[in-house]
């Protein structure tokens, strides 16, 4: 299973289309917020299943949960925006948070700048962000490869 992985696209629309061209093809998306009409485009323009979650610079009112938890073959997902956790000071709270979950990967956006953090509980990735990245580096997105119990995470850069 092929999982696209994207976060913090504000509106991007040009950025959310490169993503989809550059991934090739993917089972599902992954959106982690900022902003909820980019996750609705991005279905749209792939049809595809997009597990969304609203961020901070999405309106409270917009219906969308600020967390969600999946199944994913054999893995237990919790995706959300990291804002409510604090993430720009420390990943603790977020991993925690997973954790008790019962996820052994944990997606989230906020800081725009791409993460990969193999611990042993808890696979962390942040994809960065596909418009506005915060790291020096080109915008950015990531894909999930999962086969059986194995997880492996490609970071692309447009």
């Amino acid at each position: 299973m092929r999982v696209g992985v994207m976060s913090d696209s504000h509106g991007n629309t040009m950025a959310v289309d490169q993503a989809v061209e550059r991934a090739g093809e993917v089972d599902c998306w992954l959106h982690a917020g900022d902003l909820i009409g980019d996750a609705e485009y991005l279905a749209m323009v792939t049809d595809k299943r997009v597990i969304n979650v609203a961020g901070n610079c999405d309106w409270p009112s917009s219906g969308v949960d600020d967390e969600a938890v999946v199944e994913l073959g054999r893995h237990r997902l919790f995706l959300t925006h990291g804002h409510i956790y604090g993430v720009k000071r420390d990943k603790a709270l977020l991993r925690e948070a997973a954790i008790s979950k019962g996820a052994d990967i944990a997606v989230y956006g906020h800081t725009h700048v791409a993460e990969i953090d193999e611990g042993a509980d808890c696979l962390v990735i942040n994809p960065g962000s596909v418009s506005h990245p915060r790291d020096g580096k080109a915008q950015s997105f990531m894909v999930l490869n999962i086969e059986g119990d194995k997880v492996q995470v490609e970071h692309f850069h447009l």
